[in-house]
Parts: C-alpha cells; sequence; structure tokens
C-alpha cells in the first residue's frame, strides 16, 4: 500500500486517529471504497473517490461546524459548542483539515499522477481543478494553510511541512485551475467517464471547463477589500469569467446521493445522514429571513420557504434562536432541520450552482456602477434558483414581479444580492466567506445577530464575530514550529487576508 502524505500523521496514527477521533466522518461508518489506497491503479478508478471525498468528507466538514455562523440550523440545547464559538471548538476539536489533508486531497494528487502515467490528461485536469476547490474551502475557514509539502502523489511522507500564506495559497488555487483548464482540452487515452467515475459530469470537459471558470470567478470575487497590488479586485475579469461558465441549471456542479440503510448512502444533513445531528431545527434567523427575503413593508413570503423548511407547527414556521436550543419549549414548537430540499436523504450537495454564478456577476456589476446589469443578473440568478427548487411558474412570476418592484434598475442593493445568495448557497460553507467579507452586516443581512451565549471571553463586545477556524490539535501536535500562532484569542478574531483592506 502507498503510504500517503497527510500533513501530521503516519500511517499508524493516520488508521487510528482519523477512524476514532471523529465518529461520524464520512468514511467512519463504512469501509470505502473511494479512500485513498495506491496508485497502482488507472485514473478512471480513482475519479470518483476524488469527487466524492471532494464533497462528502471535505466540503461537508467545512460546512457542519459553520452552521452556528452561517445560521442555517441549529442545536436542540443550548451553548453548543460550534454555535457559541466556545470549548471544543477552542481547542482544536475541528476536523475539516483532517478531513482535507487526510482524504480529500490524497485523492486528487493521485489522480494527477495516475493522469500523467496514463497520458491521459483530462484526469490532470480534474485533480487539479478539485485540488483548487479543497485549497480553497481550507484556506478559507482557517488562513495559511500547507500547500507545496502536502501530499502530492510521489514524494516521501513530510510530517512537518511549511505553512504559506493565504495569499500564496490564492495564486496556487488560480493556477491549478488555469492549468486543469488547459489540460482539459488535451486529447486524452483514457476517456474521463470510462469507467462511470465521473459521478459530477458524466465525462463533458466542457462542463469542467466551466465548472473552473465558476469557482475563479468565486475566488477572484474574494478580493472586494483589495483596491491595489498584484491581487486588486478586478469586476471586468470576475465578469468575463462569469459569462464563460454556467449558463444554466444544467451545469450545476452537484453530487447527488442515493439514500439508503447506509449513513453514507444519505445526504449528510439527512435525518439519516452522518451529519444529521447538526441540523436538529432550522434557524430562527433563516425562517425569518425566508417570511420576508425582501424586506418589504408588507412581507412576501418566500415560495421556497414550504420546500427548503417541510414542516409547518403551531400554524406556521418556526425554527430556534442559534446558541439558545429549544429553552424549555416543546420540540413540537419548532420546525425540524430533516426533511427538506436540502436534508432529505437524496439531497444533492451542490459544489457551485448557476445562481450563485449570476450572483458573483451582479456583485462585480455593482461595484463597477453597472446597476442595470447588475439587477439583470440578479434577477437571472434567482429565477435559476426558483427553478431549481421547482417552484410553479405562477409563484416565480409572482416573486420576480416584487422583486422588479424592490430592486429593479437602479434600485438594486448589496443587501437584495446577498440574501439571494444566502438563501441560494444553502449549507455551502460559501457562506460564511459572504458573511465576513460583508462584516456580519445587518444592514446588509436583515434580522442577523450574533448567537445567543456567545464565548464573551474572546468575544466580548456586540460587534465581535468569529473570523477563523483553529488549526487542529492534531497539527499542532506535530508541525507547531511552521503552524501560525493557534491561540484562540488571535486565531478565532483575526481576519483572514482577504477580509484585510488594502
Amino acid at each position: 500500500m502507498k503510504i500517503f502524505n497527510s500533513t501530521y500523521k503516519t500511517l499508524i496514527a493516520l488508521s487510528l486517529v482519523s477512524l476514532v477521533s471523529c465518529s461520524d466522518d464520512y468514511f467512519d461508518v463504512n469501509s470505502s471504497q473511494t479512500a485513498p489506497t495506491t496508485t497502482s491503479l488507472a485514473p478512471q478508478y480513482r475519479i470518483k473517490g476524488a469527487i466524492e471525498n471532494t464533497t462528502g468528507t471535505a466540503q461537508y466538514r467545512g460546512a457542519r461546524e459553520v452552521l452556528g455562523i452561517t445560521q442555517y440550523g441549529s442545536q436542540n440545547v443550548a451553548d453548543y459548542y460550534s454555535e457559541t464559538w466556545s470549548k471544543e471548538l477552542t481547542t482544536g476539536s475541528y476536523f475539516l483539515w483532517q478531513n482535507a489533508y487526510v482524504y480529500a486531497l490524497p485523492n486528487t494528487a493521485d489522480l494527477i499522477v495516475l493522469g500523467d502515467k496514463h497520458n491521459a490528461p483530462n484526469y490532470k485536469g480534474v485533480g487539479k481543478i478539485l485540488r483548487a476547490y479543497i485549497f480553497g474551502m481550507t484556506t478559507d475557514q482557517y488562513g495559511d494553510i500547507v500547500t507545496e509539502q502536502t501530499y502530492d502523489g510521489e514524494s516521501s511522507m513530510n510530517l512537518t511541512p511549511e505553512f504559506v500564506t493565504q495569499k500564496e495559497v490564492y495564486k496556487t488555487i488560480f493556477q491549478l485551475l488555469d492549468q486543469g483548464i488547459e489540460e482539459l482540452g488535451q486529447p486524452s487515452d483514457i476517456a474521463l467517464n470510462q469507467e462511470g467515475g465521473d459521478v459530477l459530469y458524466q465525462g463533458n470537459k466542457e462542463q469542467w471547463i466551466k465548472f473552473a471558470k465558476a469557482i475563479k470567478a468565486r475566488y477572484l470575487n474574494h478580493l472586494s477589500k483589495k483596491s491595489s497590488g498584484e491581487m486588486a479586485y478586478n469586476a471586468d475579469e470576475i465578469i468575463a469569467l462569469c459569462q464563460e461558465s454556467f449558463t444554466s441549471n444544467q451545469d450545476n456542479a452537484m453530487v447527488q446521493f442515493p439514500g439508503g440503510e447506509a449513513e453514507n448512502a444519505n445526504q449528510p444533513f439527512s435525518a439519516n445522514g452522518y451529519g444529521s445531528s447538526r441540523m436538529d431545527y432550522f434557524s430562527h434567523f433563516f425562517v425569518e429571513l425566508l417570511k420576508n427575503p425582501l424586506n418589504l413593508d408588507t412581507p412576501f413570503e418566500d415560495p421556497r420557504l414550504p420546500i427548503i423548511v417541510p414542516e409547518a407547527v403551531n400554524g406556521g414556521y418556526h425554527g430556534v434562536v442559534t446558541g439558545r436550543g429549544l429553552d424549555g419549549l416543546p420540540s413540537e414548537d419548532f420546525s425540524l432541520g430533516n426533511g427538506g430540499f436540502y436534508t432529505s436523504a437524496t439531497s444533492p450537495t451542490y459544489m457551485m450552482t448557476y445562481s450563485e454564478v449570476k450572483f458573483i456577476e451582479a456583485e462585480a456589476r455593482y461595484r463597477k456602477g453597472d446597476l442595470p446589469g447588475a439587477y439583470a443578473a440578479l434577477r437571472a440568478g434567482v429565477e435559476a434558483d426558483l427553478e431549481k427548487l421547482e417552484v410553479t411558474s405562477d409563484q416565480i412570476n409572482a416573486y420576480l414581479n416584487q422583486l422588479d418592484t424592490a430592486f429593479g434598475g437602479a434600485n438594486i442593493t448589496m443587501s437584495a444580492i446577498m440574501v439571494q445568495k444566502y438563501i441560494a448557497n444553502m449549507l455551502n460553507p460559501e457562506t460564511w466567506v459572504d458573511m465576513r467579507r460583508m462584516d456580519y452586516s445587518s444592514a446588509i443581512y436583515p434580522g442577523l445577530q450574533r448567537p445567543e451565549n456567545v464565548n464573551l471571553d474572546l468575544f466580548p463586545g456586540a460587534d465581535d464575530w468569529i473570523q477563523a477556524m483553529m488549526y487542529e490539535y492534531n497539527e499542532e501536535d506535530r508541525n507547531y514550529v511552521n503552524m501560525p500562532d493557534n491561540s484562540p484569542n488571535i486565531r478565532l478574531t483575526t481576519p483572514l487576508w482577504w477580509n484585510t483592506p488594502e
């Protein structure tokens, strides 16, 4: 068996720690056929594992712990650590790092090596696109991370790799995406879906290229506070990438879950999924936002509300205030978090959607002063998401008419863009990036408040919000010489590079 290079584990430690310390991880449930094993196989037998580890481990973990920040879902108990940013969270008991470096990234590295070995550059391209996606999710939650000295499919293990700055990580992301696009355009000896492993796009290279351009637009848009230097925000470049990427919901990057008895066959946040406990209930903030998403004096309920939140209780929809729990009230008073469009057994995990692309374009046009163009993009994004959720045509038209009246033409606001993007990106960790870029503003997200019972030792002021995650304790144990300052008062409260104006 090939020994793959996580950033902090020997093979024995990997086998024990990754399977014991995190009992509800994706591959803790059953022996996985997609976990990293060896590079002796051909790439068509590894692409499925690369895709599924990206979504089923890394993205799932990236979304799970930040539910108490993005406030899509809430716990049934008060003072839960990930909702109040305390206790276990401050000790590094948070496993996106493990899931990214132990499971997801090694698969992409092997896919790149195998693609090169078997003269299959399209597999190398997919590997690099997925690698960029994982690096992006990881750096956006931690800041400085490991890139060049992590497992590459060929080199010997390095237990003390060097970290690079987030600025350098972003350069690597853009480079990987550009290379991936180029390699997907080259002839290959092995078709991309040779063994049915391309569970994202079924071998359609043009859609993979669109996906890469959409990701690049997303990460360039993160630079909204950068006004100078080589990484300055460039609205025109973002708009161009958006127009070259997704053109309809048919391009959406999503992994579908089949449902079944095994936990890992179900959408993680469904009742039988391995992350169901983090979606006990929908949050008060999310439910109330859907009751009046256009922030009108006379509320106009979003038609997506009963589709996303399937259970009306006591004559309506009621969410749990994040950090408060049930507060002694009967559980029947609140809308359960499982069973809706995003939280049913067969619900997909969305990596990138056409609606998000249009919201990115809307923000870029808004920032350059093209307000009519921004509204056109916003409207297209809203319509796409309504169609994705199979809202009826009459309801779509009624909602768009309300949107036209409130924000049409030059009346568009940044709040209108970000609220619609928040709704459409449910359970995607990208939402946390947006909320930090928008400084957690209640003017942008009407009704947004910090969770109750927030850790006041670290966040004493009403405007103090969490900015990053702690590096995991096992990384600190093995690589403290290279790791940035992991003190909770530094790590959790210091804005990331892209969130620092310059």
